[in-house]
């Protein structure tokens, strides 16, 4: 029998990790998004969209040149933590270091501090940015994956989530999530990407949305038939023409992507997740 093998992370190294993730996430964006930024640059026409892209990429290009935040809005951060079954945390829990590595990344950057203690009654910003949203999933390994997204509230304001029955088809599907994306207009500073969750609960669908932001521009669902929604989906929304900040043109978003999971017989919930052209995210391995 195998000697089960345990790897040890200290608390502090995930603090460290967290805080210089974030650092990085809210300068700069992935090269990914730059490059779908630059393709849909070239492909506009018209003269203000194609000026509102311009200076879009001019942002981005003085954020990281000047060490200051692609986005005054530096967001409310979500980590998923994807903890390997071997993975053995020492020195305080992964909750409390993930808060202390965002509140590193707050109190030692010019980035907002935008968290509010209580969401309805007094308000009081909480100085540091805390506490995150994390959520912990268990897998095989021996490995740490932290997912990070500062993300702000002009576009996840735009979010939305419905409770389908399972009457509902693909192109009802399609339908509301264009409909989310025509109700949004220029609120979320498009051009965009669109998370998508199908499948699970009320509560996790959320969650599978969210977590459809991580993937690449360029990827596709694995099933067949989810990617060719996913290429309809986007198709139809940049055929809204709303386009680049909402002054029209070709492109409205980036990237539609879809993540599912099983779900009841009796149930078929949908999340979309709006994000802006500033979809801040890194991945950290320990």
């Amino acid at each position: 029998m195998a000697e089960e093998v345990i790897r040890r992370i200290q608390a502090s190294s995930i603090e460290e990790a967290v805080a210089d993730a974030l650092k990085k996430a809210n300068l700069s964006l992935p090269r990914d998004i730059v490059s779908a930024l630059e393709k849909a640059y070239q492909q506009e026409t018209d003269d203000l969209p194609k000026k509102a892209m311009y200076y879009v990429l001019k942002n981005i290009e003085m954020a990281e040149s000047c060490g200051l935040p692609v986005c005054q809005d530096t967001g409310l951060v979500t980590v998923i933590a994807k903890i390997g079954e071997g993975v053995h945390i020492e020195g305080g829990t992964i909750n409390e270091a993930i808060k202390a590595g965002v509140s590193r990344a707050y109190s030692e950057n010019p980035f907002r501090a935008s968290v509010v203690d209580d969401p309805l009654f007094a308000r009081k910003n909480t100085d540091d940015n805390t506490p995150p949203v994390v959520h912990c999933d268990f897998v095989k390994g021996d490995r740490l994956q932290l997912l990070c997204m500062p993300k702000g509230f002009g576009s996840e304001n735009m979010s939305s989530l419905k409770m389908f029955t399972p009457s509902a088809t693909a192109e009802d599907i399609a339908s509301y999530i264009v409909d989310v994306v025509k109700e949004a207009g220029a609120n979320p500073c498009p051009p965009i990407l669109l998370g998508i969750g199908i499948g699970g609960t009320f509560d996790s669908v959320a969650q599978l949305a969210k977590e459809a932001l991580f993937l690449p521009v360029d990827a596709h669902h694995e099933k067949q038939e989810y990617a060719a929604l996913e290429e309809r989906i986007l198709a139809e929304v940049n055929a809204t023409g709303i386009g680049p900040q909402g002054f029209g043109g070709k492109t409205t978003a980036l990237s539609v992507h879809i993540k599912t999971a099983p779900t009841h017989v009796a149930g078929l919930p949908v999340a979309v997740c709006v994000s802006c052209y500033a979809t801040r995210r890194v991945e950290i391995t320990l």
